[in-house]
């Protein structure tokens, strides 16, 4: 029985120690960043949303939230998260291609007379402008939208791809 907790224990303490030395882990290319800014503020265009945004630098890439209006009839509220990752870094300050992941409101529509924001998912290639002083993104995404039910639950639009192009700046806090 004693043996056979020795095991269990030296198993269990196997899987903490290959934890650390995870080999998939994915490239810390930003970590020599130290003179950008860990926080930037700023502001931009998704697709037909007007948005604030709030960007992180962080050694493996650069996450985001954006919360803004569409611009339409009743300016409906939207928002998106997402993360890019330098995917090939052009050897100017930290400019370069990242591929990015996003979620949120992708678009927003009239349907029996009312807007109504569109959630989905999405990917995305963005060429990233980044130095001490500012983020500067151009970014195309393709991304797939929920389906639009009426009132009744009946389905009004069905889940679709749906391609975006984003322009944002911002300047670090």
């Amino acid at each position: 029985m004693k043996k056979s907790y020795l095991l269990l224990a030296v198993l269990a303490f196997n899987g903490v120690v290959h934890a650390e030395e995870n080999p998939y882990m994915p490239e810390a290319k930003l970590k020599g960043a130290k003179d950008v800014a860990t926080w930037n503020i700023g502001a931009g265009f998704t697709k037909k949303l007007l948005h604030a945004n709030l960007e992180w630098v962080n050694p493996y890439g650069i996450a985001y939230a954006k919360v803004g209006a569409f611009l339409n009839d009743d300016n409906e509220p939207g928002a998106q998260i997402g993360f890019r990752y330098p995917y090939y870094l052009t050897g100017t300050d930290k400019n370069g291609y990242y591929l990015g992941l996003y979620a949120g409101h992708l678009d927003s529509k009239n349907y029996g007379g009312k807007q109504k924001g569109n959630l989905g998912v999405g990917t995305d290639l963005a060429f990233v402008w980044l130095n001490s002083d500012r983020i500067s993104t151009f970014s195309v995404g393709a991304g797939v939208r929920d389906k639009i039910e009426d009132g009744n639950g009946n389905t009004v639009k069905k889940v679709e791809p749906v391609f975006q192009i984003s322009y944002t700046l911002s300047f670090g806090l």
